[in-house]
């Protein structure tokens, strides 16, 4: 059951070379929601889960759109750097060179729930698409922050793995918000549809309440 406000946005904005891309954004998405954000590309998710993250860093867990994983290093090290902020310059310095048993542990028992425990020390930039956004989520898994905000976050997966995968956030993570762009992905592992068009919210509903029918609309061609 949702509880109080994990989010809030009062008629907020954004402009990207003085051109528009958001206006008169007013969102509140409360604890324990999982909320899709939907629109066809260019309708601004990207923009909107930017505000979000920003908005409260200290409470967001974020998977980025672009897997932005350090591809020279190892996957535990990505994986690691979900949790470089609460952790002392030593120590981190420390695991660059050997890690720690206990970091270790941990950070193989999170991959374990990604499918990828036996890749902990192949290098990041040796993986496929699929598996690099798998080690994203990962860290945000491991970041463990209450509000987990993903941008695209199982675009790489077939949806059967990208139901797994948003059913393992929903677990770790007390709140979602997603931009999705599988419109019965979204339906299934969501309690709450919002659809952006030209910067605005055109359509917020209860999953519910939609069905693929009622979502086509908004990604046919304009």
């Amino acid at each position: 059951m949702a509880g109080g406000p994990a989010i809030v946005l009062e008629n907020a904005a954004a402009a990207y070379d003085g051109r528009p891309v958001l206006s008169g954004i007013t969102l509140t998405v409360r604890a324990g929601e999982r909320v899709a954000l939907m629109g066809r590309s260019g309708a601004g998710k990207s923009t909107l889960i930017g505000l979000i993250h920003g908005q409260a860093p200290d409470r967001v867990a974020l998977v980025p759109q672009a897997a932005a994983l350090v591809r020279p290093l190892s996957v535990f090290h990505n994986v690691y750097m979900g949790r470089l902020d609460r952790r002392s310059t030593l120590h981190n310095l420390r695991n660059l060179v050997r890690p720690a048993r206990a970091d270790v542990g941990e950070v193989e028992r999170i991959l374990d729930r990604v499918g990828l425990a036996d890749k902990l020390w192949a290098k990041a930039g040796a993986l496929s698409g699929g598996q690099q956004q798998r080690v994203s989520v990962a860290r945000a898994l491991y970041n463990g922050r209450p509000v987990l905000v993903g941008d695209e976050p199982v675009s790489a997966l077939d949806r059967q793995q990208g139901g797994r995968i948003l059913a393992e956030l929903a677990r770790s993570h007390e709140t979602l918000i997603l931009a999705l762009h599988d419109v019965t992905l979204a339906l299934a592992q969501t309690d709450r549809i919002v659809v952006l068009e030209g910067g605005r919210i055109v359509l917020d509903a209860p999953s519910k309440d939609l069905d693929p029918a009622r979502l086509k609309p908004f990604y046919e061609a304009a």
